[in-house]
This record gives C-alpha cells, sequence and structure tokens, in this order.
C-alpha cells in the first residue's frame, strides 16, 4: 500500500500484534499513546490522518517526505516528548517543532508494512520487550526506540476507514406533450436522492434518447462488446460488435457508432442537445466487416477531421471523412502492411500485442507504435499520409511478450505512450510485475522533415528501460489491468504526467517528476478500490473533467448509479459523491452489467463538458451535465 496523504482517515496497526494505535481506555494526563483491541461493543481506535510538512520555500519534499500525524477527532498529533522512557504521546499541534514531524519508511521486500521515524533524530514506533509466555496485556504503551531491521514490533500498517460517501440532488427529465403533438423533456426536481446541505445539482437524471443501439430485441439486438471495450485504457480499439462514442465531424461532440457485422459499421449523428438522429450508415457504401478487425476514429493527420483507422488482416488501413459526412473507402486504403492479423503483417493478435496511434514527436501527426514478442516496433507517418515500413528489428527490445523481451503480458502489465519528460516526446511507460519501468525517447535519432536529428518533429530513440518506481506492480497487489485500472494522466494543470491507479485499498498517486521519473506513491482516497467492493465484472472506473476545469475527476459506475470524485489538483480528489441514480448495477439504478451495456462519459453536446451516455436494454440513455460544480459537506 503506499504512503498515504492528509484526505484518508486511517487506523494505524501495529504489524506484530495486530492492535491498533490509540489512547487508553483510561486516558492519562500525559496523553500517552498504547495499542490495543476494539471490542465490538467499546470505542473504536483513534484515526488518523497524515498532513505533509511543506518546506521553507512552501512546498513539499521530493524525498524524505515529513509528515505531522493528526487526530482526526480531537486534532492532536504524534509527538515525541524526549525523556527517559521514550513513550509516545499526542499532544497540541506546535508549527515547526521536528519532534511532531515523522518519516513514513517503506519496509523493504514487505509491501503495506513502514517505520514511523522520527525527523527529530530517527527513532522509531516500537513496543516495550515483553516474555513470550506472558499473557499479552489489553494495552500496551507505544515507545520511541532506535531502528532495528529485524525487529517484527517497529512494523506498522495503515488501514483505510471506510469511504464517506454522500450524495448530491439529481433533477431528472419529465416528459411534456405539446398540442401539435411534439414533446419536450424539461428538467424537474427529483426525489431519487437526498439533498447533500449546500450542494448544487451536476447531472441530470437519465433519459431514454434513443431506441436503436439496445440489447433488446426491438432495440438492434446487440450483444457483442468487441475487444478492449473501455476507451481510456492503453491501446484502446473497438472489435466487431461494439457500441462507441467518437467525434466523427471534428465539431467537438460525440456521436455513437456501431460495428455490426450484418449491417457494417453504422451511426447515429448527435443533435448537439443530448438526443440522437436515427441510425445511418457510417461509410459511403456497405461493406462487410471482419470479426477480427479492430477500429477506431482519430485525426491522423491534424487537419481538424478524424479519419476510421483500421487495424485489419493485412495491417493498417484508413478511411477518409468526405465532405457529406461519410468515409470512404469503406475497405480502407491500405497505408502500412504491418500490425496485421496475418503472418505476412507481422501476425498482431489482439489479445498478446497491443497497438497505439500516438503522435510520437509532436508533429501533428499520428503513428502506429506497437509491442510485439519482441519488442517495440513504430511506423512514422509523413507529411504525405504514408506511413514508413517497419525496420528488420524492433527500435527496442523490451516491452514485449517474449521472455527476451521482459514478459509483458495484455491482461497484468499495462504499457502507455507519454511525455514524462516535457520535450514534447513521448517516451515508454509500463507497470511489470516489480514496478513501473520508463524509457525515454532521447530525440537524437532519425531525423524528421528538417533532416536534423533530434530537430523538432524528429523521431528519436528510446533507451534502455529504467525501473522507476517499485509500485503498480503486481508484486504490489496490482493483479490485472481490469482489476486495478491506472492511467497517465496530469492532476495539474500545465502540470507532469502522473500515474493514478485504482488499487487494492483505494486510489493511489505517483506525481510524474518531468524527468522520467515519479515520486514515490500516495493512497490518496479510501474509495474505487478492490477494498471498497469495487470489481471489473460490475463496475467501471474513468477519469474524466466532468467539471471543465482541466484537472480531471474520478467517475465510477457503482452498484446504486454514478459517483464521482472532484479532482483537486496536484494528485489529490475529494471523496466521493452520488451523482446520478443510474446507469449502475443495483437493481434500483437499472441493473446494468458490464458484459452488455456499455457506457461512457463523453461530450455530445459540443459545450466542453461531458455527459453520461449509457446502452442499456431498449436502447441508448443519456444523462446531461448541468455545468455546476458539485460541493461535498
Amino acid at each position: 500500500m503506499p504512503v498515504p496523504t492528509q484526505e484518508l482517515k486511517l487506523e494505524i496497526v501495529n504489524a506484530a500484534t495486530g492492535k491498533t494505535l490509540g489512547a487508553p481506555l483510561v486516558p492519562t494526563a500525559d496523553g500517552a499513546l498504547v495499542v490495543r483491541d476494539s471490542a465490538a461493543d467499546g470505542p473504536r481506535p483513534e484515526q488518523w490522518q497524515l498532513t505533509p510538512v511543506k518546506t521553507a520555500q512552501g512546498g513539499f519534499e521530493q524525498d524524505d517526505q515529513g509528515y505531522v500525524i493528526r487526530n482526526a477527532a480531537g486534532g492532536k498529533v504524534l509527538d515525541d516528548p524526549g525523556g527517559k522512557d521514550r513513550g509516545l504521546r499526542q499532544a497540541a499541534a506546535a508549527a515547526g517543532k521536528k519532534n511532531q514531524q515523522w518519516h513514513v519508511v517503506p519496509v523493504e521486500g514487505e509491501a503495506g508494512l513502514y517505520f514511523i521515524e522520527s525527523a527529530n533524530d530517527g527513532v522509531v514506533l516500537d513496543l516495550p520487550d515483553r516474555d513470550e509466555d506472558d499473557e499479552p496485556p489489553a494495552e500496551t504503551r507505544v515507545v520511541l526506540r532506535a531502528y532495528d531491521d529485524s525487529s517484527k514490533t517497529q512494523r506498522w500498517r495503515f488501514v483505510t476507514a471506510e469511504p464517506e460517501r454522500i450524495s448530491d440532488l439529481v433533477l431528472r427529465f419529465a416528459q411534456r406533450d405539446h398540442w401539435n403533438g411534439r414533446r419536450s423533456w424539461p428538467l424537474v426536481r427529483s426525489t431519487a436522492l437526498r439533498m447533500a446541505p449546500g450542494a448544487t445539482p451536476s447531472f441530470s437524471d437519465m433519459l431514454l434518447v434513443l431506441e436503436q443501439f439496445g440489447s433488446d430485441k426491438a432495440a438492434g439486438e446487440w450483444t457483442g462488446e468487441g475487444l478492449n471495450r473501455v476507451p481510456g485504457q492503453p491501446g484502446w480499439w473497438a472489435g466487431t460488435g461494439a457500441r462507441f462514442l467518437a467525434d466523427r465531424t471534428g465539431a467537438g461532440r460525440h456521436d455513437i457508432v456501431g460495428l455490426k457485422p450484418a449491417k457494417g459499421a453504422v451511426t447515429a449523428p448527435s443533435r448537439g442537445d443530448g438526443t440522437f438522429d436515427d441510425e445511418q450508415p457510417l461509410l459511403k457504401t456497405a461493406a462487410a466487416l471482419a470479426p477480427a478487425d479492430l477500429w477506431t476514429l482519430a485525426d491522423t493527420t491534424g487537419g481538424g477531421k478524424p479519419d476510421i483507422v483500421v487495424l485489419a488482416a493485412d495491417g493498417v488501413r484508413v478511411s477518409r471523412r468526405g465532405e457529406d459526412g461519410t468515409f470512404a473507402p469503406a475497405a480502407g486504403k491500405l497505408v502500412l502492411k504491418a500490425f496485421g492479423s496475418d503472418p505476412k503483417a507481422g501476425g498482431w493478435l489482439a489479445d498478446r500485442h497491443p497497438r497505439f496511434l500516438v503522435d510520437t514527436t509532436g508533429d501533428g501527426r499520428l503513428d502506429m507504435v506497437g509491442c510485439h514478442d519482441g519488442g517495440v516496433w513504430v511506423s512514422r507517418q509523413g507529411e504525405d499520409g504514408t506511413f514508413a515500413e517497419l525496420p528488420v528489428a524492433p527500435v527496442l527490445k523490451a516491452f514485449g511478450r517474449g521472455e527476451e523481451a521482459g514478459g509483458w503480458l495484455l491482461d497484468k502489465h499495462p504499457r502507455f505512450l507519454a511525455d514524462t519528460t516535457g520535450d514534447g516526446r513521448l517516451d515508454l511507460v509500463g507497470c511489470h510485475d516489480e514496478g513501473v519501468w520508463v524509457s525515454r525517447q532521447d530525440g537524437e535519432g532519425a531525423s524528421g522533415a528538417s533532416g536534423t536529428p533530434g530537430a523538432s518533429g524528429s523521431f528519436g530513440s528510446f533507451g534502455e528501460p529504467e525501473l522507476v518506481l517499485g509500485d503498480f506492480g503486481t508484486a504490489q497487489g496490482w493483479k490485472s489491468v481490469a482489476k486495478h485500472p491506472r492511467f497517465l494522466v496530469r492532476t495539474t494543470v500545465g502540470g507532469q504526467v502522473d500515474l493514478v491507479g485504482f488499487g487494492p485499498q483505494g486510489v493511489a498517486v505517483a506525481r510524474g517528476r518531468g524527468d522520467g521519473t515519479f515520486e514515490p506513491a500516495k493512497l490518496v482516497l479510501n474509495d474505487f478500490g478492490t477494498a471498497q467492493g469495487w470489481t471489473p465484472r460490475k463496475h467501471l472506473r474513468f477519469l474524466a473533467d466532468v467539471t471543465g476545469n482541466g484537472v480531471p475527476d474520478i467517475v465510477g459506475f457503482g452498484d446504486e448509479g454514478v459517483w464521482v470524485s472532484h479532482g483537486l489538483g496536484e494528485g489529490r480528489f475529494e471523496q466521493a459523491q452520488l451523482v446520478c441514480r443510474g446507469f449502475g448495477y443495483g437493481d434500483d439504478s437499472g441493473a446494468w452489467r458490464v458484459d452488455r451495456h456499455p457506457r461512457f462519459v463523453a461530450d455530445i453536446t459540443g459545450d466542453g463538458r461531458v455527459d453520461l451516455v449509457g446502452f442499456g436494454g431498449p436502447g441508448v440513455y443519456v444523462a446531461r451535465n448541468l455545468h455546476r460544480r458539485f460541493r461535498t459537506r
């Protein structure tokens, strides 16, 4: 478990005894602290919060971060009084006092265990020695002793309290019939959710806006979701049978796209008001869909108009958008005889080899990058829209499925391309068993349009991967991509890319330093993790800017409906709020299922704020973003 921060309320548990830090049942005048069991009918041990200590310059330390450990209820802090017995106590906080500042030091090789070390003189929290034959006491005074790596009683774990969840007032759509037969749906108050004091609505209630693209027979009987259905995850492409949202026109609002073998590719254009037109062909001429093909829509050239890009059996195919809004040619133009499933195109398999369509150099044109058995392959896109042939050897013999390339598995080891240094070039980042590996692009490789190696728009070489963080890997409890999603995003406007993950204990963040490395991971929210009941079989979790302030928020489709945790910047998040009682797993919120009912967070109106869209049984449901920032209690 990463080091937690001040938003969390925690119990501090001694690893050797399993007892929890707190005041004795009969508190003493000197504020002495003990570890004790918690009786079922008695008072619970105290909960604590860790507040990082700022440096003299007003920022936070990069390494050896100091914390004030504060009682969440009373406000007193852990204090080292000195003296002969060196007994730990809690006392009133005093700014700048070293004996009230602590380092949280991970125990090497034991995930989730820490030494709690005084910043004053390096002593650590411990328990007094006792004879093993003696009956363990109900309470044991906590003392401060010299560090001893072999001592079991000097090891502590942090246990997060139950998530503090609140709800928000929701508006619902009410149907209104007009004299001329027209219908409209004004927004009215809903009693479905209790209102938090001072809160304002953030999302409307659900409305069925299109009786198509649903799993019911009358709505088209869409049952298959295709491969890698959830956008935002590394290497996302839509497979045959999928329904998804994409900006089909470049107008800034998302339309519905569906891939069905019987009908080919179809779309339902957004009207800009939260509703959609009826289904219509996406391609200029109908064409059967190959079951193994993978699709996406993206502006490959930087011209403002998206193209259809297909990973076909024989390679990469592209259909350009015409003036009438349809795409041609129907089968796509073969632009690269590589990255395809056919052996002649490299034998790339959807369940083994992630492929990315990204701008690796910052020149505005998207390139193809893939991780095959032997390593990483890159095809740059030229100014004329063509893609360069693959070289005879991978650009990096790492991040691949083969043992010689690291043994990376698609379902366990997420891989990303992101600019971790701020030089405009994408680096390779991956979470393997040991933790986070980074291969930086140095800009000293092949030349770009200018012909000058290292110039803007040139593709550099990737350096040897470095293990930059011992976290977010399977050895630290992050078992799979589905169970523990991880994202590379900027949690601060204008900041560096950070690593955000939904881990075993909740949401963990490792802040990017801007040099290809990351600060130690911190647990910033005790929610959205497996410990709080979030599972890939029932729930979806995204990062999206709900409020339009440039900072990503957490959006979770849970049991009761949609929960949102507002991003505060600098890798921090507020407690989650229930913003829509719909799109959830529970019967009261619609009985939505991950394997049948895809749900998305996307802007379907073009107003710059994301809405909630789900494909249910009867068709397409929408909950509009009401442009108001919600408040917590």
